[in-house]
């Protein structure tokens, strides 16, 4: 990796992130109009099992557009923002946008994954088969937040002893900061606390942007500067 800013300049809103705070809050402003219409926008972006009925391909990467609520939106866009707007100025806007929609994508194969581990459970305790299907088809993930934990995983590789406030009050370093919230998701993932928080996709989001830095460290690959 280059030791300096890409070569476009530093700024506090580069492109990608900026272009990506703004379709994540159209979508939610336009899902909640069509909501009153009801029409439920989730149906055709957020990312269903391949197996439901109602599963595209492209929900791989549309569902990371889409929201539950305004906390949902604001804290994941406020996290991009916070460490993708320092990662893009040194790496470029167009190994970021790569870098965000693999970690994106690989967490939602994770989180389809562990669906598909829940429902071969299900098989073995011998669940009827509909209710089995109706778990198949109810179960939709959405939001930006793994893509935003691999941010979170790339910005504490490239400066891992810089300190961050957690909650604007205790300083901790960077690579501190994200091995405590790797843990906290897999605890979280393992004993099943907050079970309407996707937390294995958190960790796939983190394991692909793991992979894809040390692909490029290993193979000094710079073609997306």
């Amino acid at each position: 990796m280059q030791e300096n800013y890409s070569p476009q300049g530093f700024r506090f809103l580069p492109p990608v992130v900026k272009n990506l705070l703004i379709i994540n809050i159209i979508l939610f402003l336009t899902d909640i109009t069509l909501g009153n219409f009801g029409v439920d926008l989730t149906y055709y972006l957020g990312l269903h099992y391949p197996l439901a009925e109602r599963f595209f391909p492209t929900q791989y990467f549309t569902y990371l557009f889409m929201h539950a609520n305004f906390g949902h939106l604001f804290f994941n866009m406020f996290a991009l923002w916070m460490f993708g707007y320092s990662l893009e100025n040194y790496w470029g806007s167009r190994r970021f946008l790569f870098y965000y929609l693999v970690c994106g994508v690989g967490a939602g194969i994770i989180q389809n994954g562990v669906i598909a581990y829940e429902i071969w459970n299900f098989t073995q305790v011998g669940y009827n088969p509909i209710s089995i299907a109706r778990f198949m088809n109810n179960a939709v993930t959405i939001g930006a937040s793994g893509a935003v934990f691999g941010i979170l995983l790339a910005f504490g590789m490239t400066w891992p002893n810089m300190r961050i406030y957690l909650y604007f009050l205790f300083p901790i370093k960077a690579k501190y900061f994200v091995v405590f919230y790797g843990f906290l998701e897999l605890f979280s993932g393992i004993s099943g606390a907050s079970t309407n928080i996707a937390h294995f996709a958190h960790l796939g989001g983190m394991l692909f942007g793991f992979i894809l830095i040390m692909y490029w460290r290993k193979y000094r690959r710079n073609d997306f500067y």
